[in-house]
């Protein structure tokens, strides 16, 4: 081999085992994982408070239209009214009050169909489900 080669072999092994300037780009590397992962975990905890907000306000729904003296469709407004004043108008598009007896007891079911928020507050229309029952309260 020509001295020029073996001169520029060695250059090329020198510059392979300098690590100058790779600091900056481990740091965006790092910084860009660590901020996804932040990310992410606040998401996980915005779907999880969505879903404990509607499924508590299904249960005040609940309660509320089985009452002695309150209709179905009063226990279905309460729901949509807790729902939109907490996380928006679009989770109380689908709120359903109807009477059950498959307890063994007259019972009021309220269910609630709501997005799952994906990427902050926007999600997928309909993918949660979430129903509270209550028994029916009489006067007799």
């Amino acid at each position: 081999m020509a001295p020029g080669i073996h001169r520029l072999i060695r250059a090329v092994e020198v510059d392979a085992a300098d690590d100058r300037g790779s600091a900056p780009v481990e740091f965006v590397l790092v910084g860009v994982m660590l901020t996804a992962l932040t990310l992410g975990v606040l998401q996980l905890g915005l779907g999880i408070y969505v879903r404990n907000v509607v499924h508590d306000a299904a249960v005040e729904g609940a309660y509320h239209a089985a009452l002695a003296d309150t209709s179905l469709a009063d226990g279905a407004d309460r729901t949509s009214q807790i729902v939109s004043r907490t996380v928006g108008a679009a989770y109380a598009d689908q709120v359903v009050a109807t009477e059950t007896a498959s307890f063994g007891y007259p019972a009021v079911e309220v269910t609630v169909r709501a997005p799952l928020p994906v990427i902050g507050l926007i999600g997928l229309p309909g993918s949660m489900e979430v129903s509270a029952h209550a028994p029916v309260e009489s006067l007799d």
